[in-house]
This record gives structure tokens, sequence and C-alpha cells, in this order.
């Protein structure tokens, strides 16, 4: 690493590596900062420090920060785009409301750490009521803490890391073409095991048509709303007669509903994964008729028919 001229690079580096990750490109961004702090040493450029620590700070902000505003902007149609693309469309954006309904914006202390939940949470943030005033503070000393962290686990190992790359200097190709292999068939796994729980229930799913027909012959059915909390603030309608459903208290919910009778789920989330994942649960737990609507809530209001709105506690 000593061949590197860090004095014209580390701030560019870390600023770039930061930003590029907080805009949600898959941009390995602590270990980027690890290297950054390693190489300062090798350099010997202490008084790059600061500014690298700022590029990096600045980096994260600015990426935060057009999260934020899209969130404000867009809503949870933010989300729905994010979640998308995720490998775990069925649940990025409930986990995410759930740590955020109990812990509110102080989660943005510590989201950098767990892989994904900053990405999500910041902009749930600004879909939400969060002042970007608040947001800032946050964001600002979650993200100095994080870059911190980076920074100083290299410049504390990094003979150990010089030592690495020295390896990776040696037998580069093949470790990296093993690596690269391993990560194809991971996300390969996860991709085939959530195709596999759609398909499973795509015979069963009823739509609205359906729906609307089943209602009128059998009215004691159940329909069962399982989106998130701050899902049904932003959007506080529902199917009328529905029951709300909460991840959090699932299993004393799920005691209270009658095994024999039609259970009808439905969210508005992509896919209707969640919805899905709650059916099968159910249909494990004896439920003999449980079937998800498909293209959900959303799917329903666009037919024209009627909606009713919900208090929720404030």
């Amino acid at each position: 690493m000593a061949s590197v001229n860090w004095s014209d690079t580390a701030p560019l580096v870390a600023f770039l590596g930061t930003f590029a990750a907080a805009i949600g490109l898959p941009v390995p961004a602590m270990p980027t900062l690890i290297l950054v702090g390693a190489g300062l040493v090798t350099a010997s450029s202490p008084l790059l420090v600061l500014p690298t620590f700022v590029g990096a700070l600045a980096g994260a902000f600015a990426g935060d920060a057009a999260w934020f505003l899209a969130g404000r902007r867009f809503g949870y149609r933010v989300l729905d785009g994010l979640c998308r693309v995720s490998l775990s469309p069925d649940t990025c954006v409930r986990r995410a409301s759930g740590f955020f309904e109990k812990r509110g914006v102080k989660l943005l202390l510590i989201s950098r750490f767990i892989p994904g939940l900053s990405l999500v949470a910041i902009p749930i943030a600004g879909a939400g009521d969060t002042r970007f005033s608040r947001f800032t503070l946050y964001d600002l000393a979650g993200a100095a803490l994080w870059v911190v962290v980076g920074l100083s686990a290299g410049m504390v190992f990094y003979r150990q890391i010089d030592a690495v790359l020295t390896l990776l200097r040696q037998f580069g190709v093949g470790m990296a073409a093993l690596a690269a292999a391993g990560l194809l068939v991971w996300i390969g796994f996860r991709y085939v095991r959530r195709a596999l729980l759609i398909a499973s229930l795509r015979r069963s799913r009823i739509s609205v048509d359906e729906l609307s027909m089943l209602l009128a012959r059998d009215p004691g059915a159940l329909i069962v709303d399982v989106r998130s909390a701050s899902s049904r603030r932003d959007d506080p309608y529902v199917i009328p007669g529905s029951r709300l459903f909460d991840f959090s208290s699932a299993d004393t919910q799920l005691a209270t509903l009658p095994r024999n009778t039609s259970v009808i789920i439905y969210c508005s989330c992509p896919n209707e994964v969640s919805a899905a994942k709650v059916a099968e649960r159910l249909t494990k737990l004896g439920f003999a008729n449980v079937r998800p609507l498909t293209g959900g809530l959303d799917a329903w209001r666009d037919s024209g028919r009627d909606v009713e709105a919900i208090v929720l506690a404030t």
C-alpha cells in the first residue's frame, strides 16, 4: 500500500465510498474505510486523518439526505422501489418499520452497523414526521461513529491488512473467483427460496372479484391487514371489516383466530410476499382456508371498491 499516494486520494476515496454505499450502490464502504485508514498509516500521512474523516462523513450524509428528502417527497413509494431490488423484499420494510417504531430517529445512531437497515430506515424517517434538523443531528452522529470505527480499525490493524493484501496479490485471481462464486450461490439460494414460496401460494391467491363474491356468500370470512404500523399511518384505510395484524404480537393474535373459517390476508407490499408468509404460517397452525389477496389493498382500491378509515393510536 506504500506505493499509493494517499495524500491525493484518501479524502476523495473516503467520500466516494461512503456516498456510493449511502445511495444504495453495492460498494463495501466499511472495508473501504478500513483500507483507507491503513493506507494513511503506511503512507505516514497523519495530517490527512481529519480531511479523510470529513470526506467520509460528508459522503455518508449527502447520500442519506437524498434518501430522507425522497422519503419526504414520495412517502412509502420509495420503500416499494427499494424493496423490489432487495434480496428480502418481503421483510425489509416490515423489519425496518418495526425497528423505527420502537426506537424512532435514534435508530440512525446504530443503523449503519446493521446491513441494509440504514438504507431503508432513512426514507422511513423522511416519510414520517421527523424534522430535518433532528434527522441531521442523529444521522451525523451515527455516521461519525461508523466512520471512526472504520478508519480506526484500519489504523490499528494496518500490519495485518498489509499482509492480507500481499496474500491477495499472490493468489488474487483464484480467491476472488472463489469469493464471487460463493456470493452468487448465496444470492441464487435466496431468490430461489423466495420464488418457491411465491409459487407454492400462487394457486391459492384470491382476486378482488373473488373476494367480493366470497364476502357476499360468507359475511363471516376474516380479512386480515398485515401492513406495518408505519404503512397504515401513511395510508390509514383498510378493506371494510378488516382486522389489523401486527407481527410483534403475532403469536397472541394467531391464537385468537378461528380455524374453521375463510381467512383472507392482504398487504401493500411488492408481490404480496408478506401476506404469503402469514398465510403459510396460518396454514401450518391448522387454518384450512387461507388465501392471500392478489394485489393487496392497492388492487382493491383501484377496482373502485370501498375502503374505510382506521383510527390509529398516536
